[in-house]
């Protein structure tokens, strides 16, 4: 992208914390699992089910834009990033959806977007989206089941201090520095999130967002108990208010995430694990560590 898109979000953030600091956390070689109680509104009601967010870091390929095999792409091809894959689980009278969006933050001063990635399975069909940033552009391509969204590809600007929803769960977490100082507030582009798009069926497009956090931190409490949090919201030129809990210790964990009509992630459980090597029958038994065992 370009260096005036970094340097500017560059002096979006403050109080970096430092690289070895993010590395001893991240660099660990396991995945940060978070598991919520999800409340999803769709088709006017409230709907129960679960969420979970997957944090890991891994090397990518700048060309391929996917994870990058030890040994496959020239070093100047790759570099870190944390990856979020953020599941949703819920159903809608006889049948279920399943959700899932993987958002890809190069591990750098201001959080540079490598890819954003998102599925969506019902007993209705199957959709798919991708949202690729190149120069100043973002360039993106769908496939629905839906008549008149079959397929097709999008161009969108990137304006330089632009912010994607579907990155403010690693965004304002604040392990690169914080996003706002308590207290303050800052207007930016926005762009919502998959999520958002697909199940109100509107084109993807830029909005205005000011996004705002609280002066102070305050205590919530949510299935796993009480947390001290910091609290960011975010007022959308949509229509929508988000807020965005976030643990004030390390390791900044997201606790409550809430959204209009309902819509709530509350942190019910946390783990750190090599999730991939439990594929083996009896590997189940972890989901219990993440306050979702059970379900």
């Amino acid at each position: 992208m370009r260096l005036a898109y970094w340097m500017t979000m560059s002096l979006l953030l403050a109080a970096p914390a430092s690289a070895q600091d993010f590395w001893k956390h991240w660099g660990d070689g396991k995945a940060e699992l978070n598991g919520y109680r999800l409340t999803q509104p769709r088709y006017g009601a409230t709907r129960s089910g679960t969420a979970i967010l997957i944090y890991v870091t891994e090397d990518f390929s700048d060309r391929l834009r996917v994870k990058a095999d030890p040994g496959r792409h020239p070093e100047k091809d790759t570099y870190p990033v944390l990856k979020l894959n953020a599941v949703r689980d819920f159903q809608t009278g006889i049948y279920d959806y399943n959700v899932m969006t993987s958002t890809f933050l190069r591990v750098a001063r201001g959080w540079p977007v490598a890819k954003v990635s998102f599925s969506s399975q019902e007993w209705c069909g199957q959709v798919w989206h991708q949202l690729v940033p190149r120069g100043d552009r973002v360039e993106g391509v769908f496939h629905s089941y839906f008549d008149g969204e079959a397929d097709g590809e999008e161009s969108l600007e990137l304006p330089e201090d632009g912010v994607l929803e579907d990155a403010l769960a690693i965004v304002l977490r604040g392990w690169k520095g914080a996003f706002l100082a308590p207290g303050e507030s800052r207007s930016v582009p926005f762009l919502p999130s998959l999520l958002h798009a697909r199940l109100l069926h509107v084109p993807l497009a830029w909005e205005t967002a000011t996004v705002s956090r609280a002066a102070a931190p305050t205590t919530i409490e949510v299935p796993a108990g009480a947390y001290e949090v910091s609290v960011y919201t975010v007022e959308v030129s949509d229509g929508r208010t988000l807020t965005f809990a976030i643990e004030s210790a390390p390791p900044y964990r997201l606790i409550r995430q809430a959204g209009p009509d309902g819509e709530e992630l509350a942190f019910r459980g946390s783990k750190r694990l090599a999730y991939w090597r439990l594929n083996a029958p009896g590997g189940e038994k972890h989901l219990a560590e993440i306050g979702l065992g059970g379900e």
